[in-house]
């Protein structure tokens, strides 16, 4: 059994019974009924309330003419996500805004939870990464299906030559398959490169002194696989509501 966290232990403590019989009701049996959450899981739990503690507290501290330091960083991400969207998808890209930003909050706190002393970076693990991809490949579909209609965007799918119309279906499917693996499986590898590098740094190399320049490195690593997630959601997004075929 993995080394439980604090919090994970925390989550147990006070939810090991409501978990253990909803897993129940999907014919899913973890282990161990008294420690059915695992750290991963209860790493994303923790990220999720302090996104809502921070932005009910934000929510209370709105200002017009003097806004506040956070208030300013965040109205700076989601001028920085709305410029992008425009430039990618078009006009009507900020509608976007709301799931691209929450989408962007959550991984990169998820990303560098792991700095923070008795936490860990949920996102090291595959089926964190594959969550996130799939919200990610569900919504833009939606949309295609939204802005196409059903048969309309499958129609996407078959390129302009209707008689190798069905050929490209397929290799359309698998391309979006393709996707969400790139997509997970990336986020998932630097994750785990990051922690090891500095892992193998602090334990044989230079001691305590890792963490100084190691953890700001997989600050940088977190934000950055952060801009790139979003910014590929922003191109498939672009790619099902767009008009040209």
């Amino acid at each position: 059994m993995e080394h439980e966290l604090w919090f994970t232990a925390l989550l147990n403590r006070l939810l090991a019974g409501p978990v253990v019989s909803l897993l129940g009701l999907f014919g899913i049996h973890p282990e161990s009924t008294s420690h059915p959450i695992p750290n991963p899981v209860a790493m994303q739990v923790l990220v999720v309330l302090i996104i809502l503690a921070l932005l009910g507290w934000l929510r209370g501290r709105l200002s017009v003419d003097r806004p506040g330091k956070v208030q300013q960083l965040f109205e700076l991400m989601v001028e920085g996500l709305s410029g992008q969207s425009e430039e990618i998808i078009g006009h009507e890209g900020t509608r976007f805004i709301p799931l691209v930003f929450t989408l962007a909050v959550f991984i990169f706190l998820c990303n560098v939870l792991g700095v923070v002393p008795t936490l860990e970076t949920p996102t090291d693990q595959i089926y964190v990464t594959v969550g996130c991809a799939l919200v990610s490949l569900v919504y833009y579909h939606y949309h295609g299906i939204r802005h196409h209609g059903l048969l309309g965007y499958i129609r996407t799918f078959m390129g302009p030559v209707l008689l190798i119309g069905p050929l490209m279906l397929v290799i359309e499917i698998v391309s979006h398959m393709a996707r969400g693996l790139s997509l997970s499986v990336r986020l998932m590898a630097n994750m785990v490169a990051g922690h090891n590098i500095t892992m193998v740094f602090e334990e044989r190399i230079f001691g305590l002194l890792a963490p100084i320049p190691f953890e700001g490195l997989h600050i940088f690593v977190g934000a950055l696989q952060t801009y790139i997630f979003v910014l590929l959601t922003m191109v498939y997004l672009s790619g099902a509501v767009s008009e040209e075929h």
